[in-house]
C-alpha cells in the first residue's frame, strides 16, 4: 500500500480508509503514459575527435587507446568537480544517464552548466529515470525548450502528481526502474559508477554523506558507453518530457522570468562554503587531463536491457547479472565485495560457501544497520549472517559517521552517513565498478550497469581502499562461542565488542527482525 493510504489508514476508520484509496488509485489510473507524440531517434556523435577532448585525448594518450584508462574518483568532491569540468570541457555532445538527480546544489549547478554548454552549441541529451522526478516536471520543461537540449524519462509515471498514486494505479510495471549512471562528453572521456546527482554524494551535505565510488575512463570503453546510451535513449521505454501535457504553459514570459530566479539562485550557490572549498583545495589542477594517472587494461561494460521488465527469464541476453558471474567463477585466491544493499539469498550463500571450501577466501562490506539508510534491504540481509559466517566468509559492516551518531535517524536506519559504493575484485587483476548491488532488485526489477575491468594496477589501488576501509570504518561481524552475532570495532589501538546491532535503539532491531520473518525476498 502506498505511503498516503497509510497514512489516511491510521487517521480514519478502516472502511472510509478503504474506500478513499481505491478513490484515489482510481483517479491517479485515469492518467495515462502518452503516445502520441513525434518518436525521433538520435545517436552519439562519432566525428568528435577534432574536438579540444579528443586532441587532448590524442596528444596525451597516443600509443595507449587500445586499451581502456581508468581513473577512481573516491571523494565526493573530486567526483563533482570532474563532472563540472567534463561539461564545461564538452564542444559537441554530452549524454546523461541518471537514477536521481536533486534539485539542490550541485544539482542546481550542474544543470546550469549544462545549459551553459548548450549555449555554445553542445547537444545535451540528458536521461532521467521518472520515479524522481516528482515536483520537478516544469523545471525539465524549461530546459528541454532550449534547442540544444532535449530530456527524455525512463519509464514514465502517467499521473505526474505524487508517485505513491502512481504507483497505486500501476505498481507492476512502475516497480521497474533505470538505476543506470553515465556522463559522456564529446564521446571522448565518460564517467560511469555509482554516483547519482546530489549534495550527499558530492560531501556537499552538512547531515548527509554517501561513501561512493565513480570512474573516468578514456579509451574503448567510451564509445560502449555511448552505444548503451543510444539503446536505452531511443528505448520503447523511453518518454520525451515535453510529450506531457504542459509543454505548451510555457510562455516566452515565463521562461524569461524562470532563467532570471535560476540564475540568482545559482549566483548563491557559487557563493557558498562548499564551492569556496572546491577553489581552494587542489582538485581543480589534480583533475586536468594532463596531470591524471590512468591506469591502462581491458574493460567490458555491461549492462542491462532497457525492456528487462519483459523478460521474466534471468540470461546473459537481456541481464546484467549473469554476466558478472565469470568475476566469481574464475577467482582462485580471494574476492572482495562491496554492495550498500546485500541481499545474497540461499544460492549466493552456498556458492561463496564453495569458494570458501576450494580455498578462495571471500570479504564482503555492506552497511551496518546503523548506517543503512533502507531498513528493509537490511531486514532481508540479517537472515544470512550466520550462514555466511559459518561458511567462513570475512564479514564487514560500515560504521556511521561518529559525527553523525546523535543525528535523528530513521527507525530503518541512519541517513546520515551510509556506504554507497558498488565494487568488486578478484584475484588481484579483476575488478568492477558499476551501479549493481547484489540484492534481487538489481537483479531483476531495475536496469543497471557497470565495467568489468581487468587491470591489476586498478585493482591493486581498489584493494588498498577496502583494506583500509575496514579495518578503519567497518565493524567486523564474527560469531561468539555460542554462535551469537559479535560486532568488533577497532578503535584508537583497542577493540571494542558490541553483542547487539551496534549504535542502534531496541526499536530499530525490533522493527527490522519482525520485518526480517514477513517481507518477501523479491520486494527487496
Amino acid at each position: 500500500m502506498n505511503s498516503v493510504a497509510i497514512r489516511l489508514r491510521n487517521s480514519l476508520p478502516v472502511e472510509i480508509a478503504i474506500a478513499v484509496a481505491l478513490t484515489l488509485g482510481l483517479l491517479s489510473g485515469c492518467a495515462s503514459v502518452p503516445t502520441d507524440y513525434p518518436r525521433t531517434a538520435s545517436f552519439a556523435y562519432t566525428d568528435t575527435g577534432d574536438t579540444n577532448l579528443g586532441v587532448q585525448v590524442r596528444e596525451n594518450f597516443e600509443g595507449q587507446l587500445q586499451q581502456t584508462g581508468v581513473f577512481p574518483l573516491h571523494s565526493g568532491m573530486q567526483a563533482f568537480v570532474a563532472r563540472m569540468a567534463l561539461i564545461a570541457a564538452a564542444e559537441r555532445s554530452l549524454d546523461l544517464q541518471y537514477y536521481i538527480w536533486h534539485a539542490d546544489s550541485s544539482g542546481k549547478l550542474l544543470a546550469n552548466q549544462l545549459l551553459q554548454a548548450a549555449e555554445r552549441g553542445v547537444r545535451v541529451r540528458l536521461l532521467l529515470d521518472d520515479l524522481d522526478t516528482q515536483g520537478k516536471d516544469a523545471g525539465l520543461l524549461r530546459l528541454d525548450t532550449h534547442p540544444n537540449i532535449e530530456v527524455r524519462l525512463f519509464n514514465a509515471f502517467g499521473y505526474r502528481g505524487s508517485r505513491g498514486l502512481g504507483f497505486a494505479s500501476d505498481m507492476r510495471r512502475l516497480n521497474y526502474r533505470m538505476h543506470n549512471k553515465s556522463l559522456t562528453a564529446d564521446n571522448q572521456l565518460t564517467i560511469v559508477g555509482g554516483r547519482n546527482i546530489g549534495n550527499e554524494y558530492f560531501d556537499a551535505a552538512d547531515d548527509t554523506a554517501f561513501s561512493d565510488l565513480d570512474v573516468i575512463a578514456v579509451g574503448p570503453l567510451v564509445a560502449d558507453v555511448s552505444n548503451m546510451f543510444d539503446l536505452y535513449w531511443n528505448s520503447e521505454m523511453v518518454v520525451p518530457v515535453a510529450a506531457f501535457t504542459g509543454a505548451h504553459d510555457l510562455t516566452g514570459e515565463a521562461l524569461h522570468d524562470a532563467r532570471v530566479r535560476f540564475e540568482a539562485s545559482i549566483d548563491e550557490e557559487l557563493a557558498s562554503p562548499y564551492i569556496r572549498a572546491v577553489h581552494e583545495s587542489k582538485i581543480l589542477d589534480e583533475l586536468h587531463l594532463s596531470r591524471i594517472t590512468f591506469r591502462w587494461g581491458s574493460a567490458q561494460l555491461i549492462y542491462d536491457d532497457p525492456s528487462k521488465m519483459d523478460h521474466k527469464e534471468i540470461s546473459e541476453a537481456t541481464h546484467m547479472a549473469p554476466k558478472l558471474a565469470p568475476l566469481f567463477a574464475n577467482a582462485r585466491t580471494e574476492v572482495q565485495v562491496v554492495s550498500p544493499y546485500f541481499v545474497p539469498g540461499d544460492k549466493l550463500v552456498a556458492y561463496f560457501a564453495d569458494l570458501e571450501a576450494r580455498g578462495t577466501r571471500v570479504r564482503i562490506l555492506t552497511n551496518s544497520l546503523a548506517a543503512n539508510d533502507v531498513g528493509m534491504v537490511h531486514a532481508g540481509y540479517m537472515r544470512y549472517r550466520k550462514d555466511l559466517l559459518r561458511a567462513g566468509v570475512d564479514l564487514y559492516e560500515f560504521k556511521p559517521d561518529p559525527a553523525t551518531l546523535n543525528a535523528s535517524k530513521h527507525w530503518m536506519g541512519s541517513s546520515s552517513s551510509s556506504l554507497h559504493t558498488k565494487f568488486m575484485s578478484a584475484d588481484g587483476k579483476l575488478v568492477f565498478v558499476g551501479s549493481f548491488n547484489l540484492d534481487p532488485r538489481s537483479v531483476a526489477l531495475n536496469t543497471e550497469m557497470g565495467v568489468l575491468f581487468e587491470n591489476p594496477e586498478l585493482d591493486q589501488r581498489m584493494l588498498g581502499a577496502f583494506n583500509e576501509a575496514v579495518v578503519e570504518q567497518a565493524y567486523q561481524v564474527q560469531l561468539d562461542a555460542s554462535g551469537n552475532l559479535l560486532w568488533l570495532e577497532h578503535k584508537d589501538g583497542e577493540t571494542v565488542s558490541y553483542h547487539k546491532e551496534p549504535h542502534t535503539t531496541v526499536w530499530q532491531r525490533f522493527v527490522v527482525r519482525f520485518l526480517s520473518l514477513v517481507v518477501p525476498e523479491s520486494m527487496l
